[in-house]
């Protein structure tokens, strides 16, 4: 039986709450989970009536894959990055969402033009902008500070350990442009033979010092830690240690890899009705504000942007400290979602062994 749409099952949301199924929203924990509690599953349970367990997870399909393979599926609506969305929806793994069922901007803007336009796909809606950026802490550089990427893989000039995420993506591409690699040019040198080596081998000459995370709080407590001297990380958790924990942490933008997050709904749940509700909420242009006020995420919707002003708590202006403040975009690179999706098996097995030799 088809499920209803998204606008009629919306129509009730603005009204009096009403009993529903509690679902399942999974995230990916430390101060983002935190901020999409407070601005999107909080207001959410409180108009509608439907509770939301919110788990953890460090991103991939392994764990959807299973729950729908066996039809056991726990997961409601997952947090993903935009290639996983994509293999995910080609897999069957998720349910597809039409862009024209969610709620309009607050001036009337249909949600398709409301929406940038690149980061909408057949079964994940956008919620945020987010980078991958490398930070480091003030402390551990009374002289000259980094201020490239180059500078991250210069164990010469700047020696002492890296945290890195245990993962092929974005470590490729912050190798080859510290390697030299024009912007515009990496994700071609990356689908030859020799641009992949290439970036390999830069990224051997710093592997004996690398210490790999997997969760995206890890960074700012190695940094914190002095476990590493330097880290890449989310951009949003090393702003949320600079503001709320006093760190002397700096994000260095040169290099930052731009990507877009979604959410999609686990193919199979029960609780279908449930989980459009949730997705439409989630990521109307107010909850999206709501979020871009906690932590420094950009909106996916334009009518969201002119909302998000100062942060709800230390009340900074937030515009600076997001991927696209003035001047972070000047050495920007933007992700390739369709990259990944065509490499990423044979990425992680080349990745997973270089890592074991």
């Amino acid at each position: 039986m088809k499920a209803p749409g998204l606008a009629a099952l919306l129509s009730v949301v603005p009204l009096l709450p009403v009993d529903g199924q509690a679902i399942t929203v999974v995230s990916w924990g430390g101060s983002y989970a935190r901020a999409v509690d407070e601005a999107a599953n909080l207001p959410f349970t409180e108009a509608t009536g439907i509770p939301v367990r919110l788990e953890a997870y460090n991103g991939g399909l392994a764990q959807i894959r299973a729950q729908v393979d066996i039809g056991s599926v726990y997961w409601d609506v997952v947090d993903l990055e935009i290639a996983d969305a994509v293999r995910g929806c080609d897999e069957g793994l998720l349910e597809p969402i039409d862009i024209d069922d969610l709620p309009p901007g607050p001036d009337g803007t249909p949600a398709a033009d409301d929406f940038v336009a690149e980061s909408q796909t057949e079964c994940g809606v956008s919620n945020l902008y987010w980078s991958t950026v490398y930070a480091y802490n003030d402390e551990n550089f009374p002289g000259e500070e980094p201020a490239t990427m180059a500078d991250f893989f210069d164990l010469e000039k700047f020696p002492g350990r890296r945290g890195m995420r245990r993962v092929p993506q974005v470590n490729l591409e912050f190798a080859l442009i510290a390697d030299g690699v024009p912007l515009d040019e990496v994700y071609a040198t990356l689908r030859t033979p020799e641009g992949l080596d290439r970036a390999f081998a830069k990224l051997e000459t710093i592997k004996d010092e690398v210490v790999w995370w997997e969760a995206g709080a890890q960074p700012p407590q190695m940094l914190a830690d002095r476990e590493v001297v330097m880290s890449t990380a989310y951009n949003g958790r090393i702003f949320n240690a600079q503001i709320l924990e006093n760190q002397p942490f700096t994000i260095v933008w040169d290099g930052q890899l731009l990507d877009v997050g979604q959410v999609g709904i686990v193919a199979g749940t029960r609780r279908l009705e449930e989980a459009l509700r949730y997705v439409a909420f989630s990521t109307s242009a107010e909850s999206m504000a709501r979020i871009g006020r906690r932590i420094s995420y950009s909106p996916a919707r334009r009518s969201a942007m002119p909302l998000v002003t100062t942060h709800v708590v230390a009340g900074v202006d937030m515009a600076p400290h997001m991927p696209a403040g003035p001047g972070n975009m000047d050495r920007a690179l933007r992700y390739d979602w369709a990259f990944w999706v065509d490499y990423q098996d044979e990425l992680n097995e080349r990745f997973s062994a270089w890592l074991s030799r």
